[in-house]
């Protein structure tokens, strides 16, 4: 016969098991090989959109990766900056075909005299990023097709 503590130890590591299996294990992460869209809105200066552009092909969306990953972010930062964005970008994550897509939101300000851009992100784990003026470019060419 069992002993009494042998036995819960057993109920206690089922209901560990089964709390863990049960959780979302990444609430505020995003991993972009999950990438599997991007809406570009372009803002014009009174905060109207311009247009909207729907970015889901391949090559578009492997350049888009490799940029997004040199993004330098600094959490809870979040800067003023005196005009608008230039665009609006809604980012697309499927992990589950069960699931709804996650979404995530980034603001860009596109900064022509020194050829870089500054991002804020919805996510509090990015919060405001910026890029060099080689990525920059590639940012913008896909998003305002430069």
């Amino acid at each position: 016969m069992p002993k009494k503590t042998d036995k819960s130890i057993w109920i206690l590591s089922v209901m560990v098991l089964v709390l863990c299996g049960c959780t979302n294990l990444a609430p505020n992460h995003f991993n972009l090989n999950q990438l599997t869209r991007v809406d570009v809105e372009v803002v014009k200066s009174d905060g109207t959109y311009d247009e909207s552009v729907m970015i889901t092909d391949e090559e578009n969306m492997n350049r888009l990766k490799k940029v997004l990953k040199k993004i330098d972010w600094e959490p809870n930062q979040e800067p003023k900056l005196a005009r608008t964005e230039d665009v609006k970008a809604t980012l697309f994550f499927l992990y589950d075909e069960n699931m709804p897509e996650r979404l995530l939101e980034y603001q860009i300000w596109f900064h022509q005299e020194e050829d870089t851009a500054t991002i804020i992100s919805n996510n509090e784990e990015e919060g405001y990023g910026k890029i060099d003026k080689k990525n920059a470019q590639i940012i913008e060419k896909i998003f305002l097709h430069k």
